[in-house]
């Protein structure tokens, strides 16, 4: 296996609005290869980071990498979404700080046994913790054609979705789709070669929402985010990058619910909802990474950060 990389995306930015200090506590809940971990631990160097991720090989590669930092780094293998109960094992009820850097990393799309991308064959797994859950091949073979045209449709916001489905059905039942090439194939069979788009190629709608679904990925970072939120101190700031709108949209909604005040109809004289402003919105618009930085890492072209300050 290659060895563990990834360039993190709009580094600056993210301690711009995190403001990392010494002697507070912040987590990074999608550790990755430690980037943004680095980040925070080179700007506050006397602060604490809990760093959390699904995937051993990464936990691994950043716990080399952090190394240095000692009794400031302490990382746990899991999911974000269960930060509450992760931090609760080394007995921290609170953060100054963290950061979500969603998605799946260049490692990860480059590393092929991973099955993560479609440009080159690999088992279709697609799964970040490889100990636990259904592969994307669990997928394709067992479930009944609506289910899979939802989450083809839903996911990857794929106009084509039910022409897949049914192609993926149909082939299914010859022998079961076990590699990456071979759903590339029959994605580009059910989608017309003259609607092709040139900017994607066929099958990155697909593969994203095969992808999303074997990893649980919406439904984590709605729980994750809520709890994470829920765990900031007063004036405590959390930090979330997106790469697609299906992502940026549920960070947008949840930021805006936490900053929303009274909720009472209009035509009450006094509030009696008693709900305040929970945070503060820190970014009116998602911040999104300069054409230099594109140009160094493509893969930040579509990244999209959010952020907020606890009131």
């Amino acid at each position: 296996m290659a060895a563990f990389h990834h360039l993190s995306v709009l580094p600056d930015e993210v301690i711009h609005f995190l403001e990392p200090a010494d002697g507070k506590t912040y987590l990074d809940g999608t550790l990755g290869g430690g980037g943004h971990a680095t980040l925070i631990l080179e700007k506050a160097p006397g602060a604490l980071l809990i760093g959390i991720d699904r995937d051993q090989t990464a936990l691994a590669a950043a716990g080399a990498r952090l190394a240095v930092h000692g009794e400031h780094i302490q990382l746990l293998h899991g999911d974000f979404a269960d930060v509450t109960e992760h931090l609760g094992t080394l007995g921290i009820t609170a953060l100054d700080g963290f950061i979500l850097d969603l998605g799946v990393s260049s490692h990860q799309l480059d590393t092929r046994e991973r099955g993560f991308s479609f440009q080159q064959d690999a088992p279709l797994d697609m799964r970040m913790d490889i100990s636990r859950g259904e592969t994307a091949a669990d997928l394709v073979n067992k479930l009944p054609e609506p289910e899979l045209e939802r989450i083809i449709s839903e996911y990857g916001e794929e106009r084509w979705s039910k022409r897949i489905a049914s192609f993926i059905v149909k082939e299914r039942e010859e022998s079961p789709i076990t590699n990456t090439l071979r759903l590339v194939d029959i994605i580009k069979g059910a989608v017309p070669k003259a609607k092709w788009d040139e900017r994607i190629h066929p099958a990155t709608r697909t593969f994203q929402a095969l992808r999303i679904a074997v990893n649980s990925e919406l439904d984590s970072l709605e729980r994750g985010m809520r709890a994470a939120l829920d765990l900031l101190k007063p004036g405590g700031r959390g930090v979330i990058i997106s790469f697609h709108s299906l992502e940026d949209r549920i960070v947008k909604h949840v930021f805006r619910e936490y900053a929303g005040g009274c909720t009472c109809p209009r035509q009450l004289p006094v509030c009696v909802c008693g709900k305040q402003p929970r945070v503060k919105v820190l970014t009116s618009r998602p911040v999104t990474a300069t054409q230099t930085e594109t140009e160094e890492n493509p893969r930040a072209r579509s990244a999209k950060l959010r952020a907020v300050v606890k009131l």
